[in-house]
């Protein structure tokens, strides 16, 4: 998990007011995510007018504060490949105490969000601050709002920590709490294809950052195509092909945050899943070739798996091959060639890397000339060994590891460094 800065503007509602809205995503993705949803209302707004007054905010720690009516949530849900979580928040308070959190928590009207019958769960989260104890700062919460309504309506909420109708988000940082309703329910990164895994995949949301830093959406543009030649279960290709498919990442998804919230208006976002549907590429041949290949055959019948799952089957090309079998589809003189190897997280295991990070800077240079590289690694040492000079190095997070997205121009006769 990772820290993010309270929202900075108060929250506004009421007719014709703005709504204010916070983005979350891993730290180092910030100004990634605030360059894609300002995109997202840009394109949108031809089909959604009220979009245009959609206002982004200065990307923070770990998130991306934005204002606009409902449909700027509902989009962001929707349309982020970058985004954790869509959080509407609806009071922020001093909470030094266990006892101020709870006053603040009870002032909050509850019933204007939430079915006192319904089912909610309470995600804790604190920096720098007294409350320093997440499943104690939970309860605390919970109790203030299932107390406020009982007391009301003489009957409370029950707890569901899988698949509650509400999902309610605290984050207390210098002993300021915001409280918001988690629009998304669960982590957006979870797109609903995933069904089929090999150890440790690279999270959906994480993929997508690679490919738009390792500049995949150039690529798209040019007709480029895009290998992975150690795809694992397909994580990388698959995120490719929803981008140039132009597919909405929330499609798949049967479960939101939002859906049993009081303040949801049910139609506006079913009017933008209509048109989520009618914007999509749904001919293989209009895109350029995306292929993923890998030595363990267990691999590719997981991507292959999901492919199906995303309904992409026939947009990918998975298939068993060695990585000095990779090479760019015929016709396809540019393209990404992007790749996530294993970095040795255990002591020792670096060494015996070496030589795949050293085939893998050999097939870039002798095969993949006139394309874009992209190496994916949470190892500084083995980044090293792929021998290539690298045009940029982006630091993201996988998880809690400090990882290295390095992009290169390959071109023949290559520097290396």
């Amino acid at each position: 998990t990772s820290t993010r800065s309270s929202p900075t503007w108060t929250p506004a509602e009421g007719k014709g007011k703005p709504m204010e809205f916070f983005a979350t995503t891993a730290k180092g993705m910030e100004e990634l995510l605030a360059r894609e949803l300002s995109g997202i209302f840009s394109d949108l707004s031809e089909s959604f007018p009220e979009l245009r007054e959609a206002k982004v905010g200065p990307p923070g720690r770990a998130g991306v504060p934005f204002s606009g009516p409902a449909s700027a949530a509902y989009s962001a849900c929707l349309w982020s490949r970058i985004a954790n979580r869509i959080l509407f928040p609806v009071r922020s308070f001093p909470a030094p105490t266990p006892e101020k959190l709870y006053g603040g928590t009870k002032s909050i009207r509850w019933s204007d969000h939430l079915d006192p019958r319904g089912t909610i769960a309470v995600d804790f989260q604190s920096t720098h601050s007294a409350i320093s104890h997440s499943q104690f700062g939970a309860q605390k919460t919970k109790d203030a709002i299932c107390h406020q309504l009982r007391s009301i309506h003489g009957v409370r909420p029950s707890i569901d920590l899988v698949s509650p109708d509400v999902r309610v988000n605290v984050y207390v940082r210098n002993d300021e709490a915001t409280v918001s309703i988690d629009l998304a329910g669960n982590s957006l990164h979870e797109r609903g294809y995933r069904n089929a895994q090999r150890e440790a995949p690279l999270k959906e949301n994480l993929a997508a950052s690679i490919l738009l830093l390792g500049g995949y959406s150039e690529v798209l543009r040019d007709g480029g195509a895009l290998v992975d030649p150690m795809c694992g279960s397909g994580t990388l290709p698959l995120e490719a092909a929803l981008l140039a498919t132009r597919t909405a990442p929330g499609l798949l998804r049967r479960r939101w945050g939002f859906s049993s919230w009081k303040k949801h208006d049910s139609a506006v976002w079913d009017r933008l899943v209509e048109n989520a549907r009618q914007v999509r590429i749904s001919d293989a041949r209009k895109i350029p070739k995306i292929v993923g290949f890998d030595s363990d055959p267990g691999a590719i019948r997981s991507a292959i798996a999901n492919a199906e799952s995303a309904g992409l089957r026939g947009f990918v090309h998975f298939e068993r091959r060695e990585l000095e079998g990779a090479e760019p589809p015929a016709g396809f003189p540019t393209g990404l060639f992007v790749v996530n190897p294993p970095y040795g997280e255990r002591l020792g295991e670096e060494e015996s890397l070496k030589p795949l990070y050293r085939r893998i800077g050999d097939s870039m240079k002798k095969k993949f000339s006139g394309w874009k590289g992209a190496v994916f690694t949470g190892s500084p040492v083995l980044s090293k060994e792929v021998g290539l000079r690298a045009d940029r190095r982006h630091v993201l997070f996988n998880g809690a590891i400090e990882c290295r997205l390095l992009t290169y121009s390959l071109y023949s006769g290559h520097s290396t460094g």
